[in-house]
């Protein structure tokens, strides 16, 4: 099943896309309904940018955000290269990152893109600066509402995370920033149910989270520095 079956929001335009080296998803949004048709990247990456932008324009959207959940340390960002192709883009990111955008959201924030809304959630632990985007609660909204977790809330994993994305109803779809074992999506109540991780007991969590010896991310060295200033580092550094 297409990822894009599982909305019933008539006028939310969704695709998941998928940047192979990282395993990274990035996803489109545009509200078809309104007269622009005005869209957002939540995670773009820099070694897709060209193909995100070919179908903004085949799909006749007007790219108005590229959206990052936090400050990723195994690819660099593609919103410094999509502000540089694609006038009017503005980039965004939660203040508590620290890091350069635009624009910066704190908790309780909307993004707005046409009649359409994403929700600001802080869902901090993986990194300080993590935040969660949820689609609007309201009549004109997606049903059932997505969350677009980052590396908070994988599917059957998590990053250091927070759990108050489990207060959403049991229906949320799960979007991560990432899939390694070929998982596209999955729901809120699914996770509560089979998270290996999530179902645990605090201590053993705290256990489990503290041994999983994870290999240095390949691309941290390159990556944080170059998302800390929104992907733009090779503009910047030939502006000086």
């Amino acid at each position: 099943m297409g990822s894009a079956a599982y909305t019933t929001s008539s006028r939310l335009l969704f695709r998941q896309l998928f940047e192979k080296d990282s395993s990274t998803y990035t996803y489109l949004l545009a509200d078809t309904s309104h007269p622009d048709k005005p869209a957002l990247l939540v995670d773009p990456v820099d070694k897709t940018v060209d193909r995100d932008i070919s179908l903004v324009k085949e799909l006749g959207l007007k790219l108005i955000y590229a959206i990052n959940t936090h400050v990723h340390a195994d690819h660099v960002t593609g919103s410094g290269l999509l502000k540089s192709k694609v006038p009017g883009v503005k980039s965004i990111i939660s203040k508590a990152s620290n890091a350069k955008a635009d624009l910066f959201v704190e908790p309780g924030d909307k993004i707005t893109f046409g009649d359409l809304f994403l929700e600001v959630r802080a869902t901090p632990g993986h990194t300080v600066g993590c935040v969660t985007y949820v689609t609007g609660d309201g009549p004109n909204q997606p049903q059932p509402r997505m969350a677009f977790t980052g590396d908070t809330l994988l599917i059957r994993g998590c990053g250091r995370t927070d759990f108050q994305i489990f207060s959403l109803p049991k229906d949320t779809l799960i979007y991560p920033a990432h899939d390694y074992k070929g998982f596209s999506v999955s729901t809120v109540g699914e996770e509560m149910q089979y998270n290996p991780r999530l179902t645990k007991d605090e201590e053993t969590f705290k256990n489990i989270m503290a041994n999983l010896n994870l290999s240095y991310p390949k691309m941290i060295d390159i990556a944080v520095p170059a998302n800390m200033v929104c992907g733009l580092q090779d503009v910047e550094s030939k502006a000086l």
